[in-house]
């Protein structure tokens, strides 16, 4: 072996047998099996099953989901799954793969509701076995299931069926998203997306309330007609600040935090808190007091007769960043920013920090276009539909992953970039001992023993009947 510059000189070739490479992804394997994600989606999409058709819809789906989780971009990676049929089993053909999405998009309304009746019931699953780890246990109205909505933008590169210019000057599509909040601890996971014209209003309510309507139905224990209640909150930026929004959620009984856009005229209202010395010392994002940072209450400066009662709200001042430029409504060189609340208890500071922790949202957006939302591959619109029910099944199948194998490990928080170079990239050899196969990790691997004892969790867990 000669060297070459600084690495070592070696030969190439394709020789090798039995090596698996994307071992890791076995991981996600066992946690779709856990989740009942596999036999669920195989029960809900049989109807779109074709005579005598050799592959499952529902394992072509699922197929597509672990090809984005491990970093797939369109519908031609999941070739990264038919090289391995050893362990992914097999496989469908490109051409039976493109079929099975046009015959979804052509019925697609009834194929999403199949998909996400299967999503829930899985959902349901992962978090009965998480039990203490899971977002809804013990939720109550002091520690409610926190649902964060936002929209974002994706550029189209041509001439997609009902791709549109954007406000940011772009071309493509809005849609709007919602994510179930895992806190500190760990990530999140999708629950609903609703997908956009480009030209689609950021504050729009009716599409606001459609997308926190199927949110809900993806929380356990959720049944049709049934109110969430105050173990819920929802928070969004100041685009969910509209009367409708906020009095459909005063009617579910739900808990929000909502971003709230204060009139130009308020700015010598501060000055009344200023002389009543009203201000209360905020937060930073640790939950230490933040030098020169407050709060105050200004619910009883502001006439909100028109909104919903119970509306709270409150306002923060702190220093702008530099280069930062001040708004109208800010005072006395801070910057000032308000948000509204029906939350009745808890400290000022509390409320405050809690609502801005939303910028996890910001996060699990970040997440979703690392595992194949940054672009939407088809043309039709409602191909593209069910593409962003295949990015939901991905991010959340990871995210689940996380939730029951990683519990009391950092990779709980780890995001899909560093998941696929240190766990799902690992190589393995398959080697059979009589009726048992055996995937050999690469003991050189730094995270094999991590992936190596995940699995084995994973394994431990009954899959449904």
């Amino acid at each position: 072996m000669k060297n070459i510059g600084l690495y070592p000189r070696v030969q190439t070739d394709t020789a090798a047998s039995k090596i698996v490479s994307q071992a890791g992804a076995v991981a996600l394997v066992e946690t779709v099996r856990a989740a009942g994600l596999d036999r669920g989606l195989s029960q809900a999409l049989s109807r779109w099953r074709r005579p005598l058709a050799r592959h499952n819809p529902g394992k072509i789906v699922t197929d597509l989901a672990i090809a984005l989780a491990v970093g797939g971009d369109c519908l031609a990676d999941v070739a990264v799954l038919r090289a391995e049929p050893s362990v992914f089993g097999p496989v469908a053909s490109d051409p039976t793969v493109s079929r099975l999405v046009d015959t979804l998009a052509a019925d697609a309304d009834r194929a999403l509701k199949a998909i996400d009746a299967t999503r829930a019931a899985a959902r349901a699953r992962v978090w009965a076995t998480a039990c203490e780890h899971a977002p809804n246990h013990g939720a109550d109205v002091d520690h409610p299931v926190v649902i964060d909505v936002d929209a974002t933008l994706i550029t189209a590169h041509s001439d997609k069926e009902l791709a549109a210019p954007t406000f940011k000057k772009g071309f493509g599509f809005h849609p709007l998203l919602t994510f179930a909040d895992h806190g500190a601890a760990g990530t999140g996971e999708p629950l609903s997306f609703v997908l956009r014209k480009g030209n689609a209003g950021s504050n729009t309510a009716t599409d606001h309330i459609a997308v926190l309507k199927a949110a809900f139905a993806q929380l356990p224990g959720h049944t049709p007609g049934r109110r969430p209640g105050k173990a819920v909150l929802v928070r969004a930026d100041g685009a969910g600040g509209t009367h409708e929004l906020l009095s459909w959620l005063t009617a579910q009984r739900a808990q929000y935090s909502v971003g709230f856009t204060l009139p130009d005229t308020f700015a010598h209202q501060l000055a009344l808190l200023d002389k009543a010395k009203l201000w209360q010392p905020a937060y930073d994002g640790d939950g230490e007091i933040r030098d020169g940072a407050f709060v105050a209450e200004v619910t009883g400066l502001l006439n909100l007769s028109s909104w919903p009662a119970g509306m709270r709200v409150i306002v923060r001042k702190e220093r702008p960043h530099p280069g930062a430029q001040l708004r109208i409504t800010d005072h006395d060189g801070n910057r000032v920013t308000a948000f509204a609340t029906n939350t009745t208890r808890g400290q000022l500071a509390d409320l405050e920090l809690r609502h801005r922790r939303r910028a996890r949202c910001e996060d699990r957006i970040r997440v979703s276009k690392d595992t194949g939302l940054r672009n939407l591959p088809l043309h039709d619109f409602n191909q593209n539909r069910i593409w962003l029910a295949i990015v939901a099944l991905a991010v959340e199948i990871t995210a689940w992953l996380q939730l029951l194998a990683f519990t009391d490990h950092p990779a709980r928080r780890w995001e899909p970039k560093r998941l696929r170079l240190r766990l799902f990239s690992i190589a393995a050899r398959i080697t059979d001992h009589g009726r048992t196969r055996r995937l050999r990790l690469a003991a050189h691997a730094p995270w094999a023993q991590l992936l190596a004892e995940a699995i084995d969790q994973l394994r431990l867990i009954p899959a449904p009947s």
